[in-house]
């Protein structure tokens, strides 16, 4: 039997929903990928009734579909609907960064910039799950800095459907040449003062990276290719 919570903190079923929640916004899941309540409840050393009532949760916010079955599948986006996240990010990641322009402190800044060197170093080594961890740490260490706890959530619920694209696209994203990643320059921008500047840097970035990932990906709302051969990201 699991021990009692101690006062303070989230009950089994905020828990359970918190952790599923991260999984999706880190690409823990694929696309496609089905979830079912007795894996997942095993995996959390939960009951079903935590991870069914997560899976509801999650379900209200879009990001997975539930089965009458009970299964939860993390949807794959066609491309529309990749575009239009795409468009919906450039519009309110650059306000956080904004936002959180006046709340940053030398030592965050400071934070920020080990990330970066974190990101140069993952890509030297060519590990592309670093490269995406400290792609994520750089940008949520600024929306978290904005202190506007809606516009937060929202973003993280744009990420929860970001998340499993991106990690399926890993070596598409580490593989580009140039890398289209501009959070040295947001940095320099915020040191200096220019958040304007540092906002119009991470739209640019997003709106750069959507285009890349919609030429070089396919979805499943593509046309069949005629030969019937791999896709762009190696699927049949």
């Amino acid at each position: 039997m699991q021990d009692a919570l101690e006062p303070g903190q989230p009950s089994l079923e905020e828990a359970t929903y918190r952790r599923l929640r991260l999984g999706l916004m880190e690409g823990a899941f694929a696309p496609g990928q089905k979830l079912s309540i007795r894996r997942i409840a095993a995996a959390l050393g939960t009951s079903p009734m935590p991870a069914r009532t997560a899976l509801r949760r999650l379900a209200t916010e879009q990001a997975v579909d539930v089965l009458p079955s009970g299964t939860a599948i993390v949807p794959r986006l066609t491309r529309a609907a990749f575009q239009e996240l795409g468009a919906i990010r450039a519009e309110l990641e650059p306000l956080a960064v904004r936002l959180a322009a006046p709340h940053l402190t030398p030592a965050l800044l400071d934070e920020l910039e080990a990330i970066i060197r974190s990101n140069r170093k993952a890509r030297e080594e060519n590990n592309a799950e670093e490269v995406l961890r400290a792609d994520r740490d750089f940008l949520f260490g600024l929306y978290r800095a904005a202190a506007a706890p809606m516009l937060l959530g929202v973003i993280e619920a744009l990420w929860m459907r970001r998340g499993p694209h991106f990690w399926e696209a890993r070596w598409i994203i580490i593989g580009r040449v140039p890398a289209e990643n501009r959070h040295a320059e947001i940095l320099a921008s915020l040191r200096a003062g220019r958040h304007e500047v540092a906002s119009l840097d991470l739209k640019g970035e997003i709106e750069s990276t959507t285009a890349y990932l919609l030429e070089k990906m396919r979805f499943p709302d593509d046309p069949v290719p005629e030969d019937g051969g791999l896709d762009r990201i190696g699927r049949k």
